[in-house]
């Protein structure tokens, strides 16, 4: 996966024999070489549009359909056309999520690096994670006072969290490909527009594809890792659903000496209290997506790179404009308000991933003696910069700062400590109160920090609006009074 925001595509392969690899290639028109149009690759049986005798080094060089699809067979010539055209027919949105959706399914077809295959969840799988979030829930009541948010527990394979979960990254992702693709559109003098009506609408829809292919490599590389569907501390699922991945499960507890009914159980707490925050704080889900369109706003597009790669650009080599583009065409802007989105986009997900760690412990802490252990397993698969970390960071352009998330989970379990459960879980009535990142900086001058009695303030603001009502009526008395003198 590239570590560049938005990528484009993955970069052309090394050849296995180095330097000579690459003199070869070159000669033979092999691998990601001008003959392929897109640098999309990754085609049903293709190495490469150029590989083969109808390669520009062989017979049909002559002739550009030879040289870009000589090599395919009638059945992957037809499959290369149907996405050749689906890439230049879309006329939607910023993002083509068909070709998203179809390249994350491809990619999880394909497998993890680990060797492990996707499959359809069995009738045992799905009764486990039923019976997890079902003990989890339970656990939970005596850890927090947020109640149960889960309506239904399910077991999902890969695929089924590619389906579940692009909705979400829809609303993720399209604020920052609309400004990238605006940019695109405007990098060209408006004089010029008219007259490359056609030409800027193939660009934006190839830009649509560029992005629906990065995304889906991405979506279809996490849901080979993920746990649940809350991984990130972003509700990426259906409200009211918890989800677990009974595959990725056994390949998380492989190696850690745990029993799998344990691993279970401790990821199925998380996912449950992940469902009870965002299921009982109404504002908290447009919060954080807010705070992610927010930063996305303040994403802006190198368009002097831009313009110079429109304007070398060679339409019998168009992959230079995907190499062009996995440079970092774009960056967030070094601006107080920037940094500010910033912080606050970091905060908010590191107050729910601090919380969701807080109330875990204390609940698996009594009752499973691996508790210790599985936290710090998944603390340091977070602080190591793992696969959700990557994917967010390619997603949206964003890098989260692990620290955080001890800060706010220190944080919280001081909470508890000094206020209690109910105290604690107050402070999520409304953003205003919650923690600030200063507040993760020091937060034991937070904690023990004088509180507002919000009932006592509630007691004077309605005697306040009562008194308005009570002078209002005596000086209705006092008129009556005096027209009855007069």
């Amino acid at each position: 996966m590239s570590d560049t925001p938005f990528g484009f595509g993955l970069p052309p392969e090394e050849p296995d024999d180095g330097d000579e690899g690459k003199k070869k290639d070159q000669q033979s028109g092999g691998g990601q070489g001008p003959a392929n149009p897109f640098g999309f690759g990754g085609l049903p049986g293709a190495g490469g549009f150029g590989s083969g005798p109808g390669g520009p080094g062989g017979p049909g060089a002559d002739n550009p359909f030879a040289a870009m699809f000589g090599s395919l067979n009638p059945t992957d010539l037809g499959a290369a056309f149907q996405q050749l055209g689906q890439m230049l027919s879309y006329e939607g949105g910023p993002v083509n999520w068909d070709m998203a959706k179809q390249i994350a399914r491809q990619t999880v077809s394909q497998g993890s690096p680990d060797g492990t295959k996707d499959a359809s969840v069995g009738p045992a799988d799905r009764k486990g994670v039923e019976e997890a979030v079902r003990l989890a829930d339970l656990w939970l009541d005596d850890a927090t006072s947020l109640p149960s948010g889960a309506a239904s527990a399910v077991a999902w394979s890969r695929a089924e969290w590619v389906e579940a979960t692009l909705p979400a990254w829809k609303e993720l992702v399209d604020p920052v490909a609309e400004r990238v693709g605006t940019a695109m559109g405007d990098v060209l003098p408006e004089e010029m527009q008219a007259m490359a009506g056609p030409l800027i609408g193939m660009m934006r829809s190839m830009g649509g594809a560029m992005f629906g292919t990065q995304i889906g490599q991405a979506v279809g590389v996490l849901a080979g890792e993920v746990v649940g569907s809350s991984d990130i501390g972003l509700p990426l699922g259906p409200a009211g659903k918890a989800a677990l991945l009974p595959v990725n499960i056994e390949t998380f507890g492989k190696d850690l000496s745990v029993p799998q009914e344990e691993v279970r159980l401790y990821l199925a707490l998380r996912e449950a209290a992940h469902q009870r925050l965002f299921a009982h704080v109404p504002w908290l889900r447009s919060h954080l997506f807010g705070a992610v369109d927010g930063y996305a706003r303040g994403i802006k597009v190198d368009t002097a790179k831009l313009e110079d790669v429109v304007g070398q650009f060679d339409p019998q080599n168009p992959e230079q404009l995907q190499e062009a583009l996995q440079q970092g065409m774009f960056q967030p802007e070094d601006t107080p308000e920037q940094k500010a989105a910033l912080a606050r986009l970091e905060t908010a997900l590191a107050l729910v991933e601090g919380w969701v760690d807080a109330v875990v412990h204390a609940a698996a802490k009594p009752r499973l003696a691996s508790a210790d252990a599985l936290r710090e397993t998944l603390r340091r698969r977070r602080a190591s910069g793992g696969p959700a970390e990557q994917t967010f960071a390619t997603l949206i352009g964003l890098e989260l700062r692990p620290r955080r998330l001890r800060d706010a989970s220190r944080l919280w379990a001081s909470l508890t400590d000094a206020r209690g459960v109910d105290g604690r879980d107050d402070l999520w009535h409304h953003p205003d109160m919650l923690p600030t990142a200063s507040d993760l900086d020091d937060p034991d001058g937070f904690v023990h920090r004088e509180q507002i009695d919000f009932s006592e303030l509630d007691k004077m603001l309605g005697e306040a609006a009562d008194k308005p009502d009570l002078k209002k009526k005596d000086e209705g008395e006092d008129k009556n009074k005096g027209d009855d003198a007069g």
